[in-house]
């Protein structure tokens, strides 16, 4: 399979910049898999494609504040770190993408925050834009991921917008997310509110739940027209699903995002 079988036209004005105001309000389009008939429908309608035998897996995944900005020592250029895992506690190293990459290096200093609160120090090159990162904080590690955290910002891809507006926190997560750790929503859960939920529940759709963390691998561009030569990375999986029944229910499976409406 090659690359270039996966163009086509694409018109920037029919990417939607905002959800719409009720999550479960979005558009679905609905397949049949037998016929390819196709219907247009509002998310909060796919309850009525599933019963008491199916289960929707959701992700319980939570995004946190990965994206930093930041200055390079002695020059003071304006440096972008994204934050993709923790590789160590106590050493408060983390794995990261910076740009512009080309002119971060093994023994620079950044300098994050008002009065350089965060200092890190470049260790290692992992990937034409990833490094390792040292942080050096004085203080405990609950204290360090506070102000870590403080002064990154929701990891909203630029390709949606350019600028982070405060709701971004609340509607780039979905409304079951509880175990922190990814650096990208699973999108397809945001368009579950409460509400429908609560359907699903007195129709007796039954619901289960897993922790994945989205990691590198989402960011990662294919640059190779043989797609069996790009490189996939892994994410990180904590399963957290109650006992099945002796017969396995039908899967649901879900593909869609609030962000990508036209």
């Amino acid at each position: 399979m090659k690359l270039s079988q996966y163009t086509y036209a694409f018109s920037p004005e029919l990417l939607a910049k905002y959800p719409v105001e009720n999550r479960d309000e979005s558009r679905l389009m609905v397949v049949n898999r037998k016929n390819g008939k196709i219907e247009h429908r509002i998310f909060k309608e796919v309850i009525d494609y599933f019963g008491a035998d199916d289960i929707f897996i959701l992700n319980n995944t939570k995004v946190f504040p990965a994206r930093l900005y930041g200055n390079k020592e002695k020059t003071g250029a304006e440096i972008e770190i994204f934050l993709l895992r923790e590789l160590n506690h106590d050493l408060k190293l983390w794995d990261v993408l910076v740009d512009p990459a080309r002119k971060i290096r093994i023994g620079n200093k950044l300098y994050f925050g008002d009065d350089d609160l965060l200092v890190a120090e470049v260790i290692d090159n992992t990937t034409s834009r990833g490094r390792t990162l040292r942080f050096l904080f004085d203080g405990t590690h609950e204290q360090f991921k506070e102000a870590l955290y403080k002064m990154g910002e929701t990891p909203l891809p630029k390709w949606v917008r350019e600028k982070v507006e405060p709701e971004d926190e609340e509607r780039y997560q979905t409304i079951y997310a509880r175990h922190e750790g990814a650096v990208a929503a699973p999108t397809a859960g945001m368009h579950f509110s409460k509400h429908l939920l609560k359907r699903m529940e007195i129709k007796g759709i039954n619901r289960a739940e897993i922790t994945l963390h989205v990691g590198l691998g989402n960011f990662r561009t294919v640059d190779v027209e043989d797609l069996t030569k790009h490189k996939m990375d892994s994410g990180s999986r904590f399963p957290r699903m109650p006992p099945m029944r002796s017969t396995p229910p039908n899967v649901a499976e879900k593909r869609s995002s609030p962000w990508a409406q036209p």
